[in-house]
Parts: structure tokens; C-alpha cells; sequence
């Protein structure tokens, strides 16, 4: 079952745009201003991206003076890792059921 959270992460990341801007930075810390500069779209769109990031738990901040830079907040990624690592143990242990139950039986040798 996927809760509200899950949910908004999915949901964050349904947008390709921010995806690029995880891949971003997924190299290291930056401003808006040059996230802005590395993507096809504005530092409002940019900015906009961002907190719906944010919001999921994927980013966080840290203000120096007038500019915020971004980073990616590892405990939120951790959560999701860990959400995705439960829907694929989910899937090989359905895997694992439906072989068993399909799986011939020991075969019995005749005698002589």
C-alpha cells in the first residue's frame, strides 16, 4: 500500500524537469540561479520544481545571504530506496510463491 507520502514523492517525481534537477544535483550543491542556467526552463519554473521537491523530502537548503542552494536530502532518499527495495522484494517473493506451486514434484525412481 502506498501511503500519502510515498505518494507525494511519486508524484514529485513524475516530472521530468525534476528529474533533471535531482541529476543536478546528484554533483553537488547549487543555487537556483545556476540550476536555472544548466536547464531549459526559468529560475521561477526552477524554483517551482524545487519546493515541490522540497515538500517531498527529496531536497533541502541552506541560505547563504540572498541565495538558497539546494542538496539532495539523503533521509528522503533513504526513505524512498527504501520503499522501492520493499515493491521489488514484494515481486520475488510472488515470484518465488508461483514457482513453488508450478514446480514438479521429487520424481519417484522405479525400481527393477
Amino acid at each position: 500500500m502506498i501511503t500519502a507520502d510515498q505518494n507525494t514523492v511519486l508524484a514529485a517525481l513524475a516530472d521530468p524537469r525534476r528529474g533533471a534537477i535531482l541529476r543536478q544535483l546528484a554533483r553537488g550543491p547549487c543555487s537556483v540561479a545556476g540550476l536555472a542556467r544548466e536547464l531549459p526552463i526559468s529560475r521561477p519554473a526552477v524554483s517551482q520544481h524545487l519546493r515541490v521537491l522540497r515538500l517531498a523530502g527529496l531536497v533541502s537548503f541552506r541560505r547563504t545571504g540572498r541565495a538558497h542552494y539546494y542538496h539532495l536530502d539523503m533521509r528522503g532518499l533513504a526513505a524512498l530506496r527504501t520503499f522501492l527495495d520493499s515493491l521489488w522484494q514484494a515481486g520475488l517473493d510472488d515470484f518465488k510463491a508461483a514457482t513453488e506451486r508450478t514446480a514438479p514434484g521429487p520424481q519417484r525412481r522405479k525400481g527393477k
